[in-house]
């Protein structure tokens, strides 16, 4: 820091430890603990120790400056002092093993990380064996600082990353935003700008011509007719952004490279924004326009009746356009104001669905206000109700059933549902449904998360997040089960013992609660309490996919053919269809948005391992060089976000099973590769965290797992570093698919 730059930082924790000590001027533990908001107490017990140089219990603005100076300002090797008296909760000069464990379990509970004692012991076991160089059963200052030199910069860059409050506000990072005026934001948004200057450009050639054409009856008529003009667009317009079917099949042609069709929902909603503005300035032109006639004498009624009577005959059906513009400009704001996202994700997801089917007596209004709208509305209309004229008949063509339900952890309903003979879909896309028992007229969209491949059912992953999810969730949880059958299951887990065989997509038991250390190389005891619904049909039975984990499952079925019943309308078409014509993909998800990722892992394991043949004689693997014409990928990044540990263990056993299926491939390297973030997680270079993450990575490469999901592939602490992942990834101009244009 300068002269400047440490002034201010001296200042501002001068006023943050004011602010906190109060008028006493000391920070006692409870104070500290608050304002350094550290979890776990021995950390802040332990600080609290270290910053109270004279041991009086409370620490002065003195002592607080003098440890932080040496945190922040400090040398590398006295940051790693200060990281050794941590440790050494004794003070007798090393750290020993039951002080080391003690450590780790804080350090765990630190970063939201669950693991058994027995996975504990051996991370321990792993850190301590690893620096304890001598085996005396110590580890000494020197023995910890020659194991943190293995991790380069992270002795620099040692610091106490929850002290967030001593960070003057000027020195902190600010989110990066896109620049519009940039060249790479033009070219990521070309085909969205160049339809909004085409919209644009439209609604001012409408108002013009509809202007000029009404000049002689003064400003007010011209102003409400030019805006009329473009609301006969808008208002016919607007339905056709909301047309799946069309939609999805223009993602088929080459106006999927022109069009922004990933961008229908905000561009219907910008038109909805639009229609309200022009429609109130078509109003009040109007209303200023009467106004004007009563007042002069122009007309012979008044005010009143030029507004809301059919006497004046202002319109083309008996005169009715006065009170007509005013029905409509009433349902108008009804629809506007019960559309807004506190409405929608508040509950009340009803008063958003009733509220908007008043488009259908807007559109008859709207006929009888306006003498050209049904012109406006003749092809989007017809295009409409073919739609949903398909739709309805596709949907209640005939009645599906939930074959089975699995309650999966960070409350995710799986639904695995019979599909039917002619459903035929693409990897990433999504469909309606309707569970009639949950809600008779209510359709959600899902995206479907089993692999095209997949021929008997179709997967759907539902997180309980809104309060139909949570009726569908509370209704399986709460269920009596009957014709239960407890099923127990070994499963051999030697990779040793893996036969090498073609890639056979099969369903994947994703229905596994990963409790604690989920790595283990024993057997693995499956636990599932199997439940039928009574008149459907036997689902086939692939049994659970091997994890390497210690997993356990509880799927819970209803036994009534009533709750099984459900409606799909779908499928439709997502940006992900486009990822398949790429030599290299970046999926990029977080929480629950990899749902998609789940069908598109799938179907890209499939299509690569069909080019995959093995010599039964030496069991020699050869890829094919020629591809389907659908598939020109060769290589596939997996990022994956979570905030805790257990929003990875729905999705593991997949993700362990392509791990599996591509293991003995080293032609060019893994086809796929994983990267598994945990935010929660606290980085190497925080002091609360360090030892535990060292940990990890040994244990890891002992065991060639990852302890926290039990992964091969080892998962990071907090969240990616884009200016380093980037150049690793990007060589090759990939295609990079995000959660955020599939949802």
């Amino acid at each position: 820091m300068s002269a400047e730059e440490d002034a201010k930082w001296l200042q501002w924790v001068t006023h943050q430890f004011e602010t906190i000590a109060g008028e006493d001027r000391e920070i006692n533990l409870q104070e500290f603990k608050t304002a350094l908001n550290v979890k776990e107490s021995f950390f802040a017990e332990r600080f609290f120790a270290l910053f109270d140089s004279d041991g009086s219990g409370t620490i002065t603005l003195q002592e607080l400056l003098e440890a932080l100076t040496l945190l922040i300002h400090g040398n590398p090797m006295d940051k790693l002092k200060f990281l050794f008296q941590v440790y050494d909760v004794d003070g007798s000069g090393s750290i020993d093993a039951d002080e080391l464990r003690t450590v780790l379990q804080s350090c765990m509970r630190e970063s939201a990380i669950s693991l058994p004692d027995e996975k504990l012991d051996q991370l321990t076991l792993a850190l301590f064996e690893s620096a304890d160089k001598d085996n005396n059963g110590a580890i000494t200052f020197d023995e910890l600082r020659n194991e943190l030199q293995r991790f380069p910069g992270v002795m620099e860059n040692l610091t106490i990353s929850a002290a967030h409050w001593l960070t003057p506000p000027a020195a902190r990072p600010r989110s990066r935003r896109p620049r519009p005026l940039t060249s790479a934001y033009w070219h990521n948004h070309r085909s969205h700008l160049l339809c909004l200057a085409a919209y644009a450009g439209l609604h001012v050639l409408l108002f013009s011509l509809a202007a000029f054409a009404h000049r002689a009856l003064g400003a007010s008529v011209m102003v409400a007719k030019g805006c009329g003009q473009c609301l006969n667009f808008d208002c016919s317009f607007i339905v056709v952004l909301m047309l799946r079917r069309c939609l999805t099949w223009l993602r088929a042609t080459w106006l999927a490279q022109v069009l922004p069709l990933d961008q229908n929902i905000q561009f219907h909603q910008l038109m909805g924004w639009v229609v309200v503005g022009l429609s109130l300035v078509h109003t009040v032109a109007h209303v200023a326009n009467f106004a004007l006639q009563a007042q002069s004498g122009a007309s012979p009624f008044r005010f009143w009746e030029l507004l809301l009577t059919t006497r004046p005959g202002i319109g083309w059906v008996r005169g009715s356009a006065s009170p007509t513009g005013v029905a409509l400009l009433l349902l108008l704001l009804l629809m506007f104001v019960c559309s807004s996202s506190c409405i929608r994700r508040s509950g009340h997801f009803e008063v958003f669905y009733w509220t908007h089917l008043s488009y259908l007596p807007m559109w008859i209004l709207l006929i009888v206000h306006g003498p050209s709208f049904w012109k406006w509305l003749l092809v989007p209309g017809i295009l409409f109700f073919l739609e949903k004229a398909i739709g309805l008949a596709v949907s209640r063509m005939a009645a599906l059933y939930i074959v089975e339900v699995n309650l999966l952890p960070s409350k995710v309903t799986h639904l695995l549902i019979k599909r039917p003979p002619l459903f035929h879909y693409r990897p990433g896309d999504y469909l309606y449904l309707n569970v009639p028992t949950i809600a008779r007229y209510e359709w959600h969209p899902f995206t479907i998360s089993s692999a095209p491949e997949q021929k008997d059912t179709i997967w759907l992953h539902v997180r309980s997040q809104g309060q139909w999810t949570n009726r569908l969730y509370e209704s399986f949880k709460t269920s009596d089960p009957v014709d239960s059958k407890r099923l127990s299951r070994s499963l051999r887990m030697r990779r040793s013992q893996r036969k090498p065989q073609s890639f056979q997509c099969q369903p994947v038991q994703s229905g596994a609660a990963v409790q604690g250390a989920v790595a283990s190389s024993k057997d693995v005891i499956v636990e599932l309490t199997s439940y039928r619904p009574r008149g459907t049909p036997q689902h086939g039975d692939p049994g659970p996919v091997p994890t390497g984990t210690e997993e356990s499952a509880q799927a819970q079925r209803r036994t009534t053919s009533e709750w099984g019943l459900c409606y799909i309308d779908g499928p439709y078409g997502t940006p992900t269809r486009r990822i398949f014509a790429s030599e290299h993909a970046v999926l990029i998800g977080a929480g629950i948005g990899i749902t998609p990722f789940a069908s598109i892992l799938q179907s890209i394991m499939y299509r690569h391992q069909k080019r995959k043949h093995i010599c039964p004689s030496c069991q020699h693997s050869w890829m094919d060089d020629v591809q389907d014409e659908d598939m020109k990928l060769h290589k596939v990044d997996f990022i994956w976000i979570n905030r805790d540990q257990r929003s990875f263990e729905w999705f593991v056993s997949l993700l362990t099973k392509l791990e599996l299926d591509q293991s003995e491939e080293t032609r060019e390297g893994p086809f796929l590769e994983l990267h598994m973030y945990m935010t929660s997680a606290l980085g190497k270079n925080d002091m609360k965290a360090i030892g535990l993450q060292m940990a990890l990575d040994l244990l890891a490469k002992k065991e060639k797992k990852d302890s926290i999901t039990g992964l091969q592939t080892r998962t990071q602490p907090g969240r990616p570093d884009w200016r380093k992942t980037k150049p690793r990834l990007c060589s090759g101009q990939p295609q990079v698919i995000n959660d955020n244009q599939i949802n």
